[in-house]
């Protein structure tokens, strides 16, 4: 196997790994800081933004002027624009799911009709996380500088903090349902279970296919936009007339971090 296919395997199993610890919160607490997690969602957010721009855009430009003969700024918007419309469609499946599931009467199996719903939201979620960070290491093969490199970590590290409160997210409403802190930990951190087997696709598509490289890291940018913007940073301002500026800076803080190394490296 590519040795940069394993490095996005193993990156994602990080993020996959952080997901369960988001989910271990169910075991060890029986109250989480709501404060933190909004710290950390706007961290997230704030470190995705900048990724989606000098570790995916830039380069997906970049190489398109490379390896296409399509003006460059033509295939980008196309990935971009692909990208945010399959987060788009997935939330819109999942919505439709949810509304489904909240309008049925009460029944033998809800309770597990609801979990499967719920552990279903988080992993679609996670199938353009985990493409992001695959093609993020996919995109080494073509030649591995001191920027690309950390560009991918920073991306697999950006969307591993993500990954904690999702964790979270799963496992602590299954507890509230009256499930066991074992059971509640397992479905938890199944939800990221689907980020290995993404990356190691992304990677694999971008390995072989250096024409698809360019789409892919619009695509992956596009989907890390939509989920930043529309989830991310909705979530982690609900607290904002009692802390009204401590998730804010954090994703201040993840955004010039991210760039910071870019820049430096770059």
């Amino acid at each position: 196997m590519n040795n940069v296919v394993i490095l996005a395997l193993v990156a994602t199993l990080g993020t996959w790994f952080i997901t369960a610890l988001g989910a271990a919160t169910v075991v060890f607490f029986k109250k989480t800081n709501q404060k933190a997690l909004n710290l950390m969602l706007g961290f997230a957010a704030g470190v995705m933004i900048a990724a989606s721009f000098w570790s995916l855009l830039q380069p997906a430009i970049e190489r398109a002027e490379i390896y296409l003969s399509m003006p460059a700024w033509l295939v980008v918007t196309l990935g971009f624009l692909a990208g945010a419309i399959f987060m788009w469609i997935s939330d819109k499946i999942v919505s439709r799911a949810q509304r489904r599931a909240n309008s049925t009467q009460l029944q033998t199996n809800e309770r597990t009709h609801r979990i499967i719903l719920l552990v279903l939201s988080i992993t679609l979620h996670n199938i353009p996380e985990g493409l992001a960070v695959g093609v993020a290491f996919g995109a080494l093969h073509s030649g591995v500088s001191p920027e690309a490199f950390m560009g991918a970590i920073t991306i697999a590290i950006g969307i591993g903090l993500q990954n904690f409160p999702e964790g979270a997210a799963v496992s602590i409403p299954l507890r509230r349902e009256g499930y066991s802190r074992k059971k509640s930990f397992l479905l938890g951190q199944a939800s990221g279970m689907v980020e290995p087997i993404a990356g190691v696709v992304g990677a694999l598509l971008v390995v072989y296919i250096q024409t698809f490289l360019p789409f892919a890291l619009a695509f992956a940018a596009g989907a890390m936009i939509l989920v930043a913007v529309h989830e991310l940073i909705p979530e982690c301002q609900q607290n904002q007339k009692v802390h009204p500026y401590f998730a804010t800076m954090g994703i201040v803080l993840g955004f010039a971090i991210m760039m910071l190394l870019d820049v430096m490296l770059g």
